[in-house]
């Protein structure tokens, strides 16, 4: 069942001019410089389960409208994406952390890296080109707009981005609530320095990921 959309926005136009503007510089320079890695990561994803190199899933955008995403495909192909979202409707019924899903028998080689460096996401500069995505927003999310408490819903009045305040602020070590407070205060400070300062910390935010992972997979000495 489709979600029903969000019946009144604060503005009339999703995206400023000026947003819109970097949008479209960003994508566009972002998918140029970014196409022989783009196919590194096809080749790779062909070399090691054949099928589809991207995945395209159903996510909700601005006020609630359903939009499919692309992805690299970091999973075998027989994976029931329904899981993923049966696990994160799971985690709003509590406080629990924003915990990933420990599913790594269903990920392609090299899948677990694709994620934790979210090389898997940049296909999203597509949507963005689109206007269906921002390069800075609220993540697009698996969950229905009337699963949302009414404050929660702020989210869906701007572009949903391809990252975002959650994603430099902890995102893994954070909670639903914490990570609703974050996007309805992006949503209420948004700037273009905001979104200058996103971008700029979400390289770091990735780094700092990456060794945090590596650290828990690491065995004990």
């Amino acid at each position: 069942m489709t979600a029903k959309p969000i019946v009144i926005p604060t503005k009339l136009n999703p995206i400023p001019v000026w947003k819109r503007g970097i949008d479209l510089c960003g994508a566009t320079i972002g998918l140029t410089l970014l196409s022989p890695l783009f196919i590194v990561v096809a080749v790779h994803i062909k070399i090691f389960s054949p099928g589809p190199v991207f995945f395209r899933h159903q996510r909700y955008g601005y006020l609630g409208q359903p939009i499919f995403v692309w992805k690299f495909r970091s999973m075998h192909i027989h994976t029931n994406p329904e899981v993923h979202q049966k696990h994160v409707l799971g985690l709003t019924s509590d406080d629990a952390q924003l915990k990933k899903i420990n599913n790594d028998a269903d990920l392609i080689f090299l899948g677990k890296w694709l994620r934790c460096t979210a090389i898997d996401e940049l296909p999203q500069l597509i949507n963005v080109l689109k206007g269906q995505m921002s390069l800075v927003g609220p993540r697009p999310d698996v969950i229905p707009v009337d699963q949302y408490r009414e404050w929660q819903r702020i989210r869906f009045v701007v572009l949903p981005g391809l990252t975002g305040l959650w994603q430099v602020s902890g995102k893994n070590n954070t909670t639903f609530n914490e990570m609703n407070q974050l996007d309805a205060d992006y949503v209420q400070r948004r700037s273009i320095w905001l979104d200058t300062k996103i971008m700029a910390m979400t390289i770091p935010s990735i780094i700092q990921l990456v060794l945090q992972s590596y650290s828990e997979t690491e065995p004990n000495s």
